[in-house]
Formats: C-alpha cells, sequence, structure tokens
C-alpha cells in the first residue's frame, strides 16, 4: 500500500469517528425541568411551602420554597432518572407524586394539594 492510500485511509478513519461522535450526542437526552403549584386546600396558593424532590436513584434530595403566588421550580433535572416530589407547610404534607423518567416533555408540571389551615 502506498503512502497515499494510507493517508486517505486515515483521514476518512477521523471523519468517521467524528460523525459517529456527533451522533452519538445528538441522541443525549435534554435535561429537563419541573414546576407547579402549591395549594392551600386546592383552592388558594400556598406561599412558603417547603417543596422536596428527591432523586430516586441516588436519593439525593433538594429542596424550593414556593413563592408568593405558591410556585416552584426545579431546573437541570436528568431525563433519565424519576423524581418525587411533595409539599410542606406547617408539619402537613401533600401526597407524594412522581415525574417519570418515560415523561418526555421539557418541562413538565405538577401541582401540589396541602391540606392547612
Amino acid at each position: 500500500m502506498n503512502w497515499k492510500v494510507a493517508v486517505r485511509i486515515a483521514v476518512l478513519a477521523v471523519i468517521a469517528v467524528g460523525l459517529v461522535s456527533l451522533a452519538m450526542a445528538g441522541d443525549t437526552p435534554a435535561a429537563r425541568t419541573l414546576q407547579g403549584q402549591v395549594m392551600k386546600g386546592g383552592e388558594a396558593p400556598l406561599s412558603g411551602a417547603v417543596v422536596y424532590l428527591k432523586n430516586t436513584k441516588t436519593m439525593a434530595v433538594r429542596s424550593f420554597i414556593s413563592d408568593n403566588s405558591g410556585n416552584y421550580r426545579f431546573t437541570s433535572l436528568s431525563p433519565n432518572v424519576d423524581y418525587e416530589v411533595h409539599a410542606e407547610y406547617k408539619g402537613v404534607k401533600s401526597d407524594t407524586k412522581t415525574l417519570s423518567a418515560f415523561d418526555s416533555r421539557a418541562t413538565a408540571t405538577i401541582n401540589l394539594k396541602v391540606n392547612a389551615d
């Protein structure tokens, strides 16, 4: 084999590896966001509730305090992990809800209800 053919083969191999890397990078799912509103008894927004988000794979927990409109938001969530979310206010806890890895929405909304006084 002459050196020109060897160089062409090497260049084609480098290009092929680059194209495969780009294709694989395109298959990487983007991070997702979970947002929602904490409601007091299902009627009024509840400000100051602590919303807990648990990664069921690592068991790591993040928290967010609901704003004046009862809203919460968690960003940069892995698309390949299930998350459990619930809210607490003055010792009262909402039901725990799950954001499934099968939920492919970039931004998911889960509203939480706390039966607090």
